[in-house]
């Protein structure tokens, strides 16, 4: 008979959490870090157009807010009086990773386009329509990874355990 609700299983979940929380926050760090620097460099010429300028920084806060609500939702599958399937261990780092790799690629693109277009809208005004839907594109690749990262996380459930012949 083999067990496979393990004592170590929900170590799984919590790499899941943890996964989800900190890749989506340093994309999201690195986003706002980058656009930030081109704000700061048109702000010295114009700064009437810093708070149209700030998209970029918004947007690159939503990916951190992905990864905080996926972390809430998994932690909150696990109970440290209830047991703890190896199954359930490794959807939630699959979860995790998903969401947090997606945020740090969304992050990294929505501070590649930030920093590129905000200073291009300081010589060109017509740059910022294509800005803001370059920036949407980008935001969705981290809105993709939540939202897999949910069906993942709601595909099993609560987890069970038990003993297999």
């Amino acid at each position: 008979m083999t067990e496979y609700c393990p004592p170590w299983a929900p170590f799984f979940g919590f790499a899941g959490v943890t996964a989800a929380m900190t890749l989506s926050t340093i994309g999201a760090a690195y986003g706002t870090s980058k656009a930030g620097i081109g704000i700061a460099g048109i702000g010295t010429f114009k700064p009437e157009l810093i708070m149209k300028a700030l998209i970029p920084v918004v947007m690159s806060g939503i990916i951190a807010v992905y990864g905080l609500v996926v972390s809430v939702l998994i932690a909150g599958n696990m109970s440290p009086t209830e047991p703890y399937s190896l199954f359930g261990g490794f959807v939630h780092l699959g979860a995790g990773l998903t969401c947090g790799l997606t945020g740090l690629s969304a992050g990294y693109a929505i501070g590649l386009v930030g920093d590129a277009c905000v200073r291009a809208y300081l010589y060109e005004s017509r740059v910022f329509v294509g800005m803001v839907l370059i920036l949407i594109f980008a935001e969705v690749i981290g809105l993709y990874g939540l939202i897999v990262a949910l069906i993942l996380n709601t595909a099993i459930g609560t987890p069970v355990c038990g003993v297999v012949a």
